[in-house]
């Protein structure tokens, strides 16, 4: 008999669950969009913006999820026939070269696989090769969401530096931005890519771009650049409504700044990574004890390269799609699909899932996920190791 009565978890790398209070804030009559209140809080928004990035640049929000973001980075940093260096740790960095090809922009991928970061020697070498400096950007994922492998950004920055390459460096932070450590300034980040449904504890619905005057410059040379997806006028505009091409998105901007005041100005933004990261150890014990004497095991073997907001992992023999069927149907916790590890057709697709842990997430919670996880393991009889739910519960105070 199912016991799926009571309120349901997504334990997906996003949509995140949104506190209480977020949803709250949005729940409210529209503003007047024109002047008052609405115009006096996002003024307010910019500066946070800016501290949950570390960075003092240019901000751009926009009407948007993440692959829309992706596209406004990609239209103002390049024209038609440009060349790209894109490191690709897993399925959304080949995304985002393929959005990048579909206009028309010529992308050399280093492909690392998909449980490994990126190397920045190879990443210096290919500029190296590029004596005619054709290369206008590099660009890789800080987390890749579906393998969960995280690059050393700052290593990348001193590898491209180590070339004199004149190459901006933009980072999809989509998985990351309010979960992992993350410096743009510091780190010498050009373009930095955000959503709001992850880390930032938002419905899906807003996308952000954070960009250097260095990448403020490329895109007045870029021919992609369309009215909409023009981060001039949003992030160095006159007017309130060129922020966001016309009409902003009210509601969400209620929300955003809930989200903000909790995580900067209440927890604080170090101590939100350093919670992130602990509960990252905790479901990374716990995949370790399962994983002694099975076929168990996470996707990315080094920890200081795994993601602290989503954990990729395998269940061989079809064990982690059987897993997430019981896991909703008979306990309402719902997991994430093994992306880009094999094609939906083939066997193997049912060997991978993924445990997000981002946002608005505390112990109870991932605790939870993984307890109901071992009661499936075990209904289902699923072959795994001891003493996990007790490797969880140690990892989470030590």
């Amino acid at each position: 008999m199912p016991i799926t009565t009571g309120r349901t978890y997504l334990a997906i790398p996003g949509p995140s669950v949104s506190p209480e209070r977020v949803l709250n804030a949005m729940h409210r009559s529209a503003p007047n969009i024109y002047e008052g209140e609405i115009v006096d809080m996002v003024g307010t928004l910019i500066p946070d913006l800016r501290r949950v990035a570390m960075t003092r640049q240019h901000v751009a929000i926009y009407i948007a999820n993440g692959h829309g973001a992706w596209e406004a980075a990609n239209c103002n940093m390049f024209s038609r026939g440009d060349r790209a260096l894109l490191a690709a740790t897993g399925r959304f960095g080949h995304g985002w070269a393929e959005g990048l090809q579909r206009l028309g922009v010529k992308v050399d991928i280093l492909d690392f696989g998909k449980s490994s970061p990126a190397d920045p020697q190879r990443i210096a070498d290919a500029l190296r090769a590029d004596s005619a400096r054709e290369i206008r950007a590099v660009l890789v994922t800080h987390v890749d969401t579906a393998s969960s492998a995280r690059n050393d950004i700052a290593a990348i920055r001193a590898a491209i530096d180590s070339t004199s390459h004149p190459a901006l460096l933009a980072v999809d932070a989509i998985a990351s931005l309010g979960c992992d450590e993350l410096r743009m300034d510091e780190w010498g980040i050009d373009v930095l890519v955000g959503a709001s449904q992850k880390g930032l504890m938002l419905p899906p619905g807003l996308g952000f771009i954070w960009f250097s005057d260095k990448a403020l410059e490329a895109s007045r040379r870029a021919d992609l650049v369309t009215p909409y997806w023009d981060w001039k006028p949003r992030g160095t505009g006159t007017e309130f409504w060129q922020y966001f091409g016309g009409t902003a998105p009210t509601h969400h901007l209620y929300g955003l700044r809930e989200a903000l005041t909790m995580m900067l100005d209440e927890e604080g933004l170090p101590q939100v990574w350093a919670r992130h990261h602990r509960l990252a150890k905790a479901v990374w014990a716990t995949f370790d004890a399962w994983g002694e004497g099975s076929g168990i095991a996470l996707n990315v073997a080094d920890p200081a390269s795994r993601g602290w907001s989503v954990t990729a992992a395998t269940i061989p023999n079809g064990g982690a799609g059987a897993l997430r069927r019981w896991l909703e149907a008979e306990a309402g916790v719902t997991l994430g699909i093994g992306l880009g590890m094999a094609l939906s057709t083939e066997p193997a697709y049912q060997d991978f899932l993924r445990v997000g842990h981002m946002g608005h997430v505390n112990a109870h919670m991932t605790l939870g996920v993984l307890a109901t996880m071992e009661a499936g393991m075990q209904a289902l009889g699923i072959s795994h190791g001891p003493g996990a739910l007790e490797a969880a519960a140690g990892a989470l105070v030590g």
